[in-house]
């Protein structure tokens, strides 16, 4: 195995490790938007992420004994929040497609348009969020929190060939919102 890593807040994990709740509330005010944000862009939802953010603390503090030092605490965490959030998702029966059922490209039409949008975050964040659940989650967990179609594959119980279709789909359906966005603003 490789060396350890060394966490830059590892003093505070080793009081947590301890039971100590100023040190507990340091961590939470350390990584507690980050991980909301993570949160947010997975279940699209401000209660969910809300649930999500807490459960996940919860469950970190129970288990911070298991935290190998390996990687970043805040990986570990991450993951820990992904797991939640994910399960969270599940239990609103999000429906990822198997590319099998529908073919390569589903009903997603292309317009063939390659026009360039300029357009601010807040109206891709927007698009983003009016994503089909499966769609958002696999774009997030893709783009936005760096894992390969593989792990995402792992991750959500789908094969590597579903993440990637829906990974496709939900880029096209992305161009697709915003195009009609930018329609709607001229």
């Amino acid at each position: 195995m490789g060396t350890p890593y060394r966490n830059i807040h590892q003093d505070i994990v080793d009081q947590c490790k301890k039971g100590d709740r100023q040190a507990q509330y340091q961590f939470y005010k350390l990584y507690s938007i980050a991980m909301y944000n993570i949160a947010y862009r997975i279940t699209n939802n401000e209660m969910d992420a809300e649930d999500v953010l807490q459960e996940a603390f919860v469950s970190a503090f129970k288990n911070i004994n298991n935290y190998r030092g390996t990687a970043s605490i805040g990986a570990w965490l991450k993951r820990i929040v992904i797991n939640h959030s994910i399960t969270t998702i599940k239990k609103r029966k999000a429906e990822l497609v198997p590319v099998e059922e529908y073919g390569q490209y589903g009903d997603i039409v292309d317009t063939g348009d390659d026009q360039a949008l300029y357009l601010n975050v807040d109206k891709i964040r927007n698009a983003i969020q009016l994503l089909p659940d499966g769609y958002r989650v696999v774009f997030s967990l893709y783009l936005m929190e760096g894992y390969d179609h593989q792990e995402i594959a792992s991750i959500l119980n789908i094969t590597e060939s579903t993440s990637k279709s829906q990974y496709s789909r939900s880029k096209k359906k992305l161009q697709k919102i915003l195009k009609e966005e930018v329609m709607y603003d001229e």
